[in-house]
């Protein structure tokens, strides 16, 4: 794939930035200092940006319960986002919603979501939505292997494939939904070998390459532009640690040995070396990006730490629509 190097650069630094901002909220969740779970996305680094790196903000794209990488990946503010976790005012849903509810409609990310396999109809809609507008965008579902075993995955692929939606469905294959290994889950390895029952594309592809999964996505979104229907990407990986943490990190029951062949693997390490080998980057450019990105999410912790809780009395405030009761004319009586 060819790309130039300040577009390598800023996919490289946005990398390093979910890393770090996950790597931080484990601290932070340690320390007492951000509220909820926490479902760190270390070590998939790849996977949003690769594919997010071929969407623009008008392309709309659903997340998962482990979604910060997703949000930033698309152009969501960490500022915002640590805000949320900090449970105040300013963060992106005024502090109710903690990190698996995270959403900014802004930047086309229409949020992560609790629910395994929730966000799989949503982003159905959202592509039905695309194609009515006709204007070329597309939508894009991340979900994990965990959501391949519910329903909605079934039903998403199907209707998408019947009515050729534009809409790209991404497994992050983890190997791991919670603690249930992928071979106890399914009777395939390969998630990707489901696509053709759908009569659409299905690929499997290394999802710690980053330039693979980008140029995996870009043929999946062109071909979604082009109004040629849906494709399956998936991309295998691992998450570096726990599934979920609340009050302290869980016991590890995966083999200590699996953990660290993966971690050898690194995304990040990797595309900071090719980038160096070529010489589009250099060890100072490095660790100036990584000192960019500490002081930017300290800059987030402060922003944070000013804003205020919200108000126990305006529990109820945005929990429903506004009303359009009484707005329209009684009917007149009957004579």
């Amino acid at each position: 794939m060819t790309s130039s190097a300040p577009r390598l650069v800023e996919m490289l630094r946005k990398m390093i930035l979910i890393r770090e901002f996950d790597e931080l909220a484990i601290k932070l969740r340690t320390g007492g200092r951000i509220y909820g779970a926490v479902h760190p996305y270390v070590g998939q680094e790849a996977v949003a940006v690769g594919v997010c790196a071929n969407l623009t903000h008008a392309d709309r794209v659903t997340s998962t319960h482990r979604g910060h990488g997703h949000c930033i990946a698309k152009g969501a503010d960490v500022k915002r986002m640590m805000a949320e976790l900090f449970g105040r005012v300013d963060g992106y849903c005024k502090g109710r919603g903690g990190s698996m509810h995270i959403a900014d409609f802004a930047v086309g990310m229409l949020g992560a979501n609790g629910i395994v396999g929730g966000g799989l109809p949503i982003a159905t809609g959202a592509a039905l939505a695309a194609q009515l507008e006709g204007k070329g965008n597309v939508a894009v579902c991340f979900f994990g292997d965990g959501a391949v075993a519910e329903g909605e995955f079934h039903e998403a692929l199907n209707i998408s494939s019947v009515w050729k939606l534009p809409i790209v469905f991404v497994c992050e294959n983890n190997q791991y939904a919670a603690n249930n290994a992928v071979a106890v889950q399914h009777p395939f390895s390969d998630v990707a070998v489901h696509a053709a029952s759908y009569g659409l594309p299905g690929l499997t592809i290394d999802g710690n390459d980053v330039l693979a999964v980008c140029e995996a996505a870009r043929t999946a979104v062109e071909r979604a532009r082009r109004s040629e229907g849906p494709s399956l990407i998936e991309c295998k990986t691992y998450r570096w640690y726990f599934h979920a943490m609340r009050n302290a990190p869980p016991p590890e029951t995966r083999p200590a040995a699996e953990i660290a062949q993966w971690k050898e693997r690194d995304p990040i390490a990797c595309l900071a070396a090719d980038l160096i080998a070529q010489r589009l980057l250099t060890e100072s450019d490095l660790g100036g990006l990584q000192r960019q990105v500490q002081a930017d999410l300290q800059e987030a912790v402060a922003f944070a730490e000013a804003s205020p809780f919200p108000d126990p009395r305006d529990i109820l405030v945005d929990m429903f629509a506004a009303s359009t009761v009484g707005t329209l004319s009684p009917p007149s009586p009957s004579p």
